[in-house]
């Protein structure tokens, strides 16, 4: 089976590399660390931008408005580790990695070092038995009230709760190993995190805001980061039409300018593009996909006008199979 597996993965890859001419590739894939920086500054003027605003003028809009773009820019951040993850942040390896893991994952509780092979499995096998992301969009399509019920499991943090529970036991360790070995290994998988954490909560104290930690980081973190991964995640492979078609297994998703500010920020919608030409770029996804439709292949693409498209299409399924149904697949968090 992993000889199949690779033999289509393999494929794949031919197929996606003749959508292009070597110039197009060349052009496509060639990687600027002034753009890998200003990317990373442009994430953290946004969250210190909406932290100062609630802190001037703190009032129920500026939190919401404020939870939501850092949340927004929360997960800006892990699309950029993302990028890193591919070695496409920065032109230098090295500060690709060292950015990417610092600036990047840390902050929002993720280890570049543990997220690449596991992602880069997901694009050799995707939508394949050895896609260690098809959890992800198996289940789908669901009912509308399965998917009210996580929407509301994400929004009041028991998402969170839940997944960073997981992360902190894995982090641990078997339960049966001595405590200080338990606490070693969980220091050693988390220092990172941990540290540019408590350095976060030591800069607002610093500036006299403690509170905007909580309040305007790990609150967000907790609630908007995970709705809209979720939506992310829905709309990037699931229910799409042919999981064996590199054109129509993965999908992108337009989205206008609010809708990249809180919800699907830098070009994370152009999934489709990701795939097929992993060397390229986040902020070259949107070139790459006009070459793809001047080339004439619109209509082989999976494309979505947008988000609540794509959520009418994941929703179809009549009977909610999470509360005795027959239909579907057991309840994802």
């Amino acid at each position: 089976m992993t000889g199949v597996t690779t033999t289509r993965s393999l494929d794949v890859m031919s197929a996606a590399s003749d959508l292009l001419s070597l110039e197009e590739k060349r052009r496509l894939g060639a990687k600027s660390n002034l753009t890998g920086a200003l990317l990373v500054l442009h994430a953290w003027v946004l969250i210190l931008g909406s932290m100062a605003i609630f802190a001037w003028w703190p009032n129920p809009f500026t939190f919401l408005l404020g939870a939501m773009v850092v949340g927004g820019r929360q997960l800006g951040l892990a699309i950029l580790m993302h990028d890193a993850a591919h070695g496409l942040l920065f032109a230098d390896r090295r500060l690709n990695d060292w950015v990417g893991s610092w600036f990047c994952a840390y902050p929002v509780f993720t280890s570049l070092t543990l997220y690449r092979p596991y992602h880069l499995q997901h694009h050799r096998f995707t939508q394949q038995a050895g896609d260690p992301d098809l959890g992800l969009s198996a289940p789908f399509p669901i009912s509308r009230t399965s998917l009210r019920r996580k929407i509301v499991r994400d929004l009041t943090g028991q998402t969170a709760y839940l997944r960073r529970g997981d992360q902190i036991r894995r982090a641990l360790g078997p339960a049966d190993a001595p405590v200080a070995v338990r606490l070693g290994r969980f220091w050693q998988r988390e220092k990172g995190s941990l540290l540019v954490n408590a350095a976060m909560l030591i800069a607002c104290s610093a500036a006299g805001y403690w509170w905007l930690y909580p309040v305007l980081w790990l609150l967000p973190l907790a609630t908007w980061y995970q709705f809209i991964s979720r939506i992310r995640n829905i709309a990037e492979h699931a229910v799409v039409p042919d999981n064996d078609d590199p054109l129509r297994n993965t999908r992108t998703t337009y989205a206008n300018p609010l809708v990249r500010l809180l919800m699907a920020p830098y070009w994370v919608n152009y999934h489709l593009e990701h795939h097929l030409f992993m060397f390229v770029p986040c902020w070259r996804l949107p070139e790459a996909h006009r070459l793809l439709l001047a080339g004439g292949r619109r209509h082989a693409m999976e494309i979505k006008p947008g988000y609540l498209a794509v959520l009418k299409a994941a929703t179809s399924a009549p009977i909610d199979a999470t509360r005795g149904g027959r239909s579907g697949t057991a309840q994802h968090i």
